[in-house]
């Protein structure tokens, strides 16, 4: 089966995720994590892309970026695969491959969902009971937003900057978002946004972005509609009581 295309939009964020191949780890050492984000960074200027937030975990990895161009985050996350499974496999003697098939992604609507999808990247180490709070993560952006720690990888969003009229005041309004978790429906929303590639936005967005694109970006009903159904189930009744009749010939 042909695998569906992506869903991709100049200027328009994407949450991306990469997962290791079994899900087993892809970094094994502090230089791991350096080396990635140190390539991540020179990949994102090689394509004009923005890196907004993120979050490196023993054995998958989380963006929320953006393209100058359709489809330029492919090529930065192609471009940075190739450099980094390189270096693991010369670093510990493997081969091989390190990530499980292509990363995923979707569309995130940035009025309604670029905070909450910065916040669920960055709490992964929380939800993940390695971290007691997303500030004791070294490998996330959660400590440039919240804290302003210099960090060169990262693009300053629209979004962010609405959060107050001074650095000082967009800190703490960005640590005030993380006073309580995403509940369980925003949780669900945007793991299944991911995983199925489906754009995570309301109605509105997804709705202009079957306009531009010319494609469903929802995904199809289950079930055959009453209309369709009806007739066939008749045709199938047709069918039983003609082969009744004729066994009852014989």
């Amino acid at each position: 089966m042909p695998r569906k295309p992506r869903f991709s939009l100049a200027g328009v964020p994407q949450h991306i995720i990469q997962r290791g191949n079994n899900r087993q780890a892809t970094f094994f050492a502090d230089e791991d994590y350096r080396f990635y984000l140190d390539h991540l960074a020179d990949a994102a200027h090689k394509y004009d892309c923005a890196v907004y937030a993120y979050v490196l975990m023993t054995n998958h990895v989380h963006l929320l970026a953006a393209a100058e161009k359709a489809y330029d985050l492919s090529r930065m996350m192609q471009h940075l695969g190739r450099h980094y499974v390189r270096y693991i496999n010369r670093i510990y003697r493997r081969s091989g491959t390190l990530w499980e098939g292509r990363f995923k992604a979707c569309l995130v609507q940035t009025e309604n969902y670029f905070l909450k999808c910065s916040r669920y990247i960055e709490c992964n180490p929380v939800r993940a009971g390695i971290a007691r709070a997303p500030g004791e993560y070294p490998w996330s952006s959660y400590r440039h937003h919240a804290f302003g720690i210099p960090d060169g990888l990262l693009s300053t969003h629209v979004q962010y900057q609405l959060l107050g009229n001074s650095a000082d005041a967009r800190q703490q309004a960005y640590r005030a978002l993380f006073v309580s978790e995403l509940d369980a429906r925003e949780l669900g929303e945007i793991r299944i946004a991911v995983n199925s590639g489906w754009p995570l936005g309301r109605d509105r967005f997804k709705d202009e972005i079957e306009r531009v694109l010319a494609r469903a970006a929802r995904p199809p009903k289950r079930g055959r509609p009453a209309k369709e159904e009806a007739p066939r189930m008749a045709h199938t009744v047709r069918q039983r009581r003609a082969v009744y009749r004729v066994e009852k010939l014989h």
